[in-house]
C-alpha cells in the first residue's frame, strides 16, 4: 500500500520485513518526509519496487525469499536504488559479499534510521560513477 504523496516527500523507501508490526514502524517514522510502501516478504517487495524507488530498507531472514535473494534480483533487474540492510544478524559474524549500501543491525532506533537514510540519498548527487565504476555524467574541463 503507498503511503503519503510524491509532493510532500524526498523520495520513495520501500520498508521490507516479515513482522509486520516492525514494517510499519519503520513506514510511520518515514512517512512525514517520504513516500512509504511497505511489503511483508520477499515476493511482495519484488511486486512492490519500481523505477521510482530510491531507497528499500531490507531485512535479510524473512520466510520465503530471503533478504539476500531479492537484494540479488533487485540488483540482477537493474534497479539503481539503495538498499539498507535491516536484520539482527551482525555482519562482523560472517563472510558478506552483497551489493547493499549500508547496514543496521537491529533493534535501531528512529534517529539512526532518518540518518541512515539521509546519508545514503545525499551521496546519489554526489555520485559520479556508476555500480560498475564507469564515469556518469562526468563534467568535461
Amino acid at each position: 500500500m503507498r503511503q503519503g504523496t510524491a509532493d510532500d516527500s524526498n523520495g520513495d523507501v520501500l520498508v521490507v520485513d516479515d513482522d509486520p508490526r516492525l514494517a510499519d514502524l519503520f513506514a510511520a517514522w518515514l512517512e512525514p518526509n517520504w513516500t512509504v510502501q511497505t511489503a511483508y516478504d520477499g515476493e511482495q517487495a519484488l511486486e512492490t519496487v519500481d523505477d521510482s524507488t530510491e531507497v528499500v530498507l531490507l531485512d535479510r531472514r524473512m520466510s520465503g525469499l530471503s533478504g539476500d535473494e531479492v537484494l540479488s534480483l533487485l540488483r540482477a533487474s537493474g534497479y539503481d536504488c539503495y538498499v539498507i540492510i535491516v536484520s539482527a544478524i551482525d555482519p562482523s559474524t560472517e563472510r558478506l559479499e552483497a551489493d547493499w549500501d549500508d547496514y543496521l543491525v537491529k533493534p535501531i532506533s528512529k534517529a539512526t534510521l532518518l540518518e541512515k537514510i539521509e546519508r545514503v540519498t545525499a551521496q546519489r548527487a554526489c555520485r559520479t560513477t556508476d555500480r560498475e565504476g564507469n564515469p556518469v555524467d562526468s563534467p568535461v574541463n
